[in-house]
C-alpha cells in the first residue's frame, strides 16, 4: 500500500509540474507559478463588501492561507476597482511587512476575477511599492466560466489547452 500510495503521489506531483510549466509557457512566465493568489470581489448589497483570496502551491489548494478582507474603504455602490485596490493593497502591506508565516510569501501570479480594469487596478498598487508579480485576468463567458486569462493589453484563450482550462477553473471556483 505504501508503494502504491508514493507511485501515485510521483504521477500526480509530475502532472502538478507539467500543468504549471504549460501554464508558464502560454503565459510567458520567466519562473514556474509555484504559489498563484487568486482575488474575486463579494458584494452583499451596499454594506457587506468582500474581497476572497484563495492560494494554490504547486497546483493544490493551500485552504490554511485562504484569506478574505472586508472592505473599508467603499462607503455606497459597490465599486469593484475600489474594492480591488483595497484588497490587494492591503495584502501587499503583509508581504512588506516584517512578519512570518505564509502571508508573508510572495506569489509567483496573481489572478484576478475581472478585466483589463481591474487588471490595471491591481498594476497600479503594485508599481506604488515597486513589487513586480504577473498578474492576468480572468475572463468569463456567459455562463460564468473562465474563458481566457488577460492583461491590460491582450487575451490568451484557454479554452483548448484542457489541463489549463482545467487548474484556472479550479482557482475560479474556489475564490
Amino acid at each position: 500500500n505504501a508503494a502504491e500510495k508514493a507511485r501515485q503521489y510521483k504521477l500526480e506531483t509530475q502532472k502538478d509540474e507539467t500543468v504549471l510549466f504549460s501554464l508558464a509557457s502560454l503565459l510567458g512566465l520567466e519562473s514556474l507559478p509555484e504559489r498563484i493568489e487568486a482575488f474575486d470581489i463579494s458584494n452583499i448589497g451596499q454594506e457587506h463588501i468582500t474581497a476572497g483570496m484563495v492560494v494554490f502551491e504547486n497546483g493544490k489548494p493551500q485552504k490554511s492561507d485562504y484569506r478574505s478582507f472586508n472592505i473599508k474603504s467603499v462607503v455606497g455602490a459597490p465599486d469593484d476597482y475600489s474594492s480591488m485596490k483595497e484588497a490587494i493593497s492591503r495584502r501587499i502591506k503583509h508581504l512588506k511587512s516584517d512578519s512570518t508565516g505564509s502571508f508573508s510569501n510572495y506569489p509567483d501570479l496573481l489572478l484576478i476575477d475581472g478585466g483589463k480594469g481591474h487588471i490595471s487596478v491591481v498594476n497600479q498598487v503594485l508599481q506604488a511599492e515597486n513589487i513586480y508579480i504577473p498578474v492576468f485576468g480572468m475572463v468569463k463567458d456567459d455562463y460564468h466560466k473562465t474563458r481566457a486569462l488577460c492583461t491590460e493589453s491582450q487575451e490568451i484563450n484557454i479554452a483548448k489547452e484542457k489541463a489549463i482550462y482545467m487548474l484556472i477553473y479550479k482557482i475560479q471556483e474556489e475564490v
